[in-house]
């Protein structure tokens, strides 16, 4: 049986990576973090990375089965939305989103025009939940920290983490955006450090240095127990919660996460329009 492809599209501006999966024998395929340019200066969309996606799905002839979310995105628009219009794709996210709605539905005084179940996905994916991909599956493993949305998607030997980690030498991901939490972090990389170390791990931002100047989205589950420069070895749950909440306090906000947000709380849809047919978004000022 044919293995898995992995196909890799990287956003040079934003640093992040998406994914198409894709089972050769039944010619189905599974996105992954799909992403829409998102100018926010003046709030314009640029479909070229979608496209990107799209095109390639149409030229290798492959049948859209998943639009996959590891979490609610605080910086980069899904193409969820605009990829399901175009080739199909029924789409899908962790349930811990329902409380990311509960926190920042009330933040952006959306109540009434976003739901609050989570019921603009198609799918809310429970913790050991399997996705058919063809003859493959794809087992979901809830890893919250970041986000409590956050899943974690692993397929035959290849595990696709989002913001949880990312390269080694980079570290992992903050935990100061609502809802965010430095222990739930830690034990979600100790349950996905429990994998095989064989196992590949596909990251979903990466952001190259003088030190490795070329982007890099590929490692392995004992590279990262091993090189991961927040979570070496055997480092204890306090000193990981010590340092991460160190950290995030120096952090700035993604320069985009106050328009995109929003967006992303809608599966990647716009709001609905206004009486002059445009549509708009809602900046909380002194909340950050």
């Amino acid at each position: 049986m044919p293995a898995i492809e992995v196909n890799a599209f990287y956003q040079s501006d934003i640093g992040s990576v998406s994914y198409i999966i894709a089972d050769p024998e039944s010619r189905e395929c599974a996105v992954i973090d799909p992403v829409l340019g998102f100018n926010p200066v003046s709030a314009r969309i640029d479909t070229t990375p979608a496209k990107a996606l799209v095109g390639w799905i149409e030229k290798h002839g492959y049948t859209t089965r998943w639009l996959l979310e590891t979490h609610i995105h605080a910086d980069h628009l899904s193409a969820a939305g605009y990829i399901k219009q175009c080739v199909g794709g029924e789409t899908a996210i962790g349930s811990g989103v329902v409380e990311v709605l509960e926190k920042l539905i009330p933040l952006f005084n959306l109540e009434g025009r976003v739901p609050n179940d989570g019921s603009q996905f198609q799918h809310l994916l429970e913790n050991g939940a399997e996705l058919p991909l063809g003859n493959k599956t794809i087992r979901v493993l809830h890893s919250p920290g970041h986000t409590p949305a956050c899943v974690s998607y692993l397929i035959e030997n290849s595990l696709f983490l989002g913001d949880t980690l990312f390269m080694p030498d980079v570290g992992s991901a903050r935990c100061d955006f609502p809802g965010g939490d430095a222990k739930a972090l830690y034990q979600s990389i100790q349950r996905l450090y429990s994998l095989p170390g064989s196992t590949t791990v596909y990251v979903c931002h990466d952001y190259p240095s003088e030190q490795r100047p070329q982007p890099c989205w590929q490692s392995t589950i004992e590279e990262q127990q091993r090189l991961n420069i927040h979570l070496p070895g055997q480092i204890s749950e306090a000193k990981f919660i010590k340092m991460r909440e160190q950290r995030d306090k120096g952090l700035p906000l993604p320069e985009a996460m106050l328009a995109v947000v929003q967006l992303n709380l809608m599966a990647g849809h716009l709001p609905a329009p206004d009486i002059n047919g445009r549509s708009y978004l809602k900046i909380p000022i002194n909340v950050f």
